[in-house]
Parts: structure tokens; sequence; C-alpha cells
């Protein structure tokens, strides 16, 4: 009898061990991981066009189950820290899936903020901290489950980019000293993040917004999508505007170099072009005047 009971103890231990193992088990495949890269075009703190996460980027998450078509009120994930350790994206706390058979809907945001309408969130470029003007956003509404392997989230630049680059004519005796450029530009907008877009707030006033000196010759900002016309360039206290014949688009996701050519009575425009960090359209002609004349 003794063996008997002894024999019924360890079965129960096994079993019991068995169970604990399962339920461990199911515990690992709820618990919800991501692998976020960035897609055709690089993050502002990367280099050429390497697209690629920085050690110690942080991103938020939502996740919701229902219309993967709106972000509703009660989420699954509600809006978590991820931060990139190596190659492993770590969650301020665990996210886990609602269950294992229902589809799941994702969101990314980077940089990390806190956003409560997903439609129209308030977004506004600042010159003087160009990382949080990159806005990036990745969405995964394919219905993923439980049974799934990590969530895949590429990441999109939704701001736009402008690059204004001067080439100076052999009428200065040597290249001049520029001092600032700008654009007539609005600086805010609200965000749709399911759609990836920025729209300029309707009753702001576009105004000067000053780029960013990458060298004497070449000058870049972060831009809310739109379509501009004036650039204005300082040289020696005199302001020089250069005024397009047509809007030059300034889309989401995308970089528009404007080329001047900068005489001592005009600018003239050598070319724009509008690319999705590869090979775009062109479009020529126009030329700028002293606004002193």
């Amino acid at each position: 009898m003794k063996t008997i009971k002894l024999f019924i103890i360890a079965t129960a231990g096994v079993m019991t061990l068995i169970a604990c193992n399962r339920e461990n088990s199911l515990q690992e495949s709820k618990t919800i991981t991501i692998q976020a890269s960035i897609g055709a075009v690089s993050k502002v703190t990367t280099t050429g066009n390497t697209a690629k996460f920085d050690d110690g980027d942080k991103i938020t998450l939502y996740a919701w189950t229902g219309d993967k078509t709106a972000v509703p009120a009660k989420r699954v994930v509600d809006g978590i820290g991820n931060t990139l350790y190596s190659t492993v994206w770590l969650p301020d706390q665990a996210m886990l899936w609602a269950d294992m058979v229902t589809p799941h809907y994702f969101l990314g945001i980077y940089p990390t903020r806190t956003v409560t309408d997903f439609k129209a969130d308030a977004f506004t470029i600042k010159p003087d901290d160009y990382q949080a003007s990159d806005l990036l956003v990745a969405t995964n509404t394919q219905g993923l489950k439980a049974t799934d392997a990590a969530v895949d989230m590429v990441f999109d630049h939704v701001a736009a980019k402008l690059f204004v680059n001067l080439t100076f004519r052999n009428q200065w005796d040597t290249d001049p000293t520029v001092s600032s450029v700008t654009v007539t530009a609005k600086k805010s907008g609200t965000v749709d993040y399911l759609a990836k877009t920025i729209t300029t707030t309707a009753n702001e006033t576009a105004a000067p917004i000053e780029l960013n000196k990458d060298k004497n010759e070449a000058w870049s900002g972060l831009q809310v999508p739109q379509s501009v016309r004036s650039i204005t360039i300082t040289i020696d206290g005199k302001n020089y505007v250069f005024t397009h014949t047509e809007d030059i688009p300034l889309e989401g996701g995308k970089f528009t170099t404007v080329n001047l050519i900068v005489g001592r009575d005009k600018i003239d425009l050598g070319n724009v072009s509008i690319s999705n960090w590869k090979e775009g359209t062109t479009i020529n002609g126009g030329e700028a005047q002293n606004d002193e004349d």
C-alpha cells in the first residue's frame, strides 16, 4: 500500500509539473513581442540611406481589437513604451494579448508621445529640435493573433523635408557668407496616425521658418506637409527672396530639394526636385529678387 501511495504521489507530482509547464508555455505565448524597422527612408540620427533604430531609441505602442480602421477608447495595449536594447525591444511593462484567437491591430509612434486623438493629434515642427520633429509612424492592421510570430512594425516618416542648396555666381569675389535661409510656411498641423498624414492648421498664417545650416551653401529642415513658394536668403544684411511661380510641394515621407544660383542682383532657380530618397521629378525656371529693390 505504501508503494502504491508513493506511486500515486509521484504521478501527481509529474502531472503538477506538466500542468505548470503548460501554464508557463501558455503565459509566454500571450506575451506580445515586436520587431521594428524603418522603411525606405532614414531616421534623422542615422547617416546616408541607412535605415535603422539606435540603441536606446523608444517607441510608443498601441494595440486593439474590433475595427481595424479606428483606434478605440479601450485598448489592449495603451501607449506602452518599448526601448531598443541591442536587437531586442523591451517594454516598460508586460504587453499581453487579449486572448489567443481574436485578431489584434497595432500602431507604433516614434519618438514616444501620449496620444488622445488618433485622428487629429496636434503637432508642431520644432526647428531647434530636429529629432522631436521627425515623426515616424508604423501600423500593422493584418489582424494578428497570439499564435503569430513577433509583431512586425515598419515605420514611415510623416513629416516632409526641405533642402535648399546654394551655388554662387562668379560676380562674387569670394563665396558670400549666408546668415540665414528661411521658408515661408505653416509649422503646425494635426496628425491622422492610421492614415500617416499631417494636415496643416487651417487658421495658421504662413510665416518664415528658419532652416538649419548644414554648411554655408546647404540648408535643411523638417516641415509640415504643404505647398510653399517663397524662400528668403540673407547675405550681408540683405534679403534675397525667391518666389516660385508655382507651388513647391512638401510631401510627407519625401524630401524636396531646391537648388538656387545666387548672384549679386538676383537669385535664379537651378531646379526643384521631389524625391522619395531616390530620383524624382524636376521643375526648372524662375528667379528671386532682392526685396530691397
